[in-house]
């Protein structure tokens, strides 16, 4: 009898536990997916940026080529054309910076994505410990309610004799 009560407890501490597990487990998985939220969010501002920075360079490049004609066609005005070229260099400069924070900006957006990657993945291994340890909790409350049923029944028999 007091084997029974023992393993009894024993399996109501296992069911708590794996109860407490699972809510842990559950909890764990809403933070990263509110991380793996905030990194897509990241990814659509930077994607954004990126955008507005395409379309700066493109501005950039027209205004480049506006001054290089410019610079080209006013050949009379020497003075003139050194300022052109001045600002055609700092145009050109501030294209390459563009470019630059371009690139920063794809590969920052390849790692956002990589990163994401791997939330997901971490997310799907999470979710299948959830699910094997709801199936254990599942087959501990199942084994339960069958040792509680014999319980009944031998405490049943045992009130009989």
């Amino acid at each position: 009898m007091d084997q029974i009560k023992a393993r009894m407890n024993a399996l109501r501490i296992e069911a708590d536990e794996s109860s407490a597990k699972a809510e842990e487990f559950k909890a764990r998985v809403k933070a990263l997916e509110a991380e793996n939220t905030q990194k897509e969010q990241e990814i659509t501002s930077l994607s954004h940026k990126h955008q507005v920075l395409e379309a700066e360079v493109e501005k950039l490049e027209e205004s480049v080529k506006t001054y290089k004609t410019e610079a080209t066609s006013g050949a009379a005005a020497g003075s003139q054309a050194e300022a052109m070229q001045r600002k055609i260099s700092v145009l050109e400069e501030e294209a390459e910076e563009s470019d630059r924070t371009i690139r920063e900006l794809n590969e920052k957006l390849r790692q956002t994505d990589v990163k994401a990657g791997h939330f997901e993945r971490k997310v799907q291994a999470l979710e299948a410990t959830r699910d094997q340890w709801e199936t254990k909790y599942e087959e501990m409350a199942d084994a339960y309610k069958k040792t509680k049923k014999e319980l009944d029944d031998f405490v049943a028999e045992i009130g009989n004799i």
